[in-house]
């Protein structure tokens, strides 16, 4: 996952999974996830961007 800041607005870059996943409660199927929190490169008042992200569709 690759996140940047340009100019006013956070940009995510994360992979989509080769194929939709059956999220853990079995309602979504996930295409993308961070897998968790994850502390990014990018900062806010010097401080680091954490990003937990989940990505899906309805089954």
């Amino acid at each position: 996952m690759q996140v940047t800041i340009e100019g006013n607005e956070l940009v995510i870059r994360i992979s989509m999974l080769e194929t939709p996943t059956k999220s853990k409660s079995g309602k979504t199927m996930l295409v993308a996830t961070s897998g968790g929190n994850v502390v990014t490169d990018a900062t806010v008042d010097g401080k680091p961007v954490t990003v937990g992200l989940n990505a899906y569709i309805s089954k």
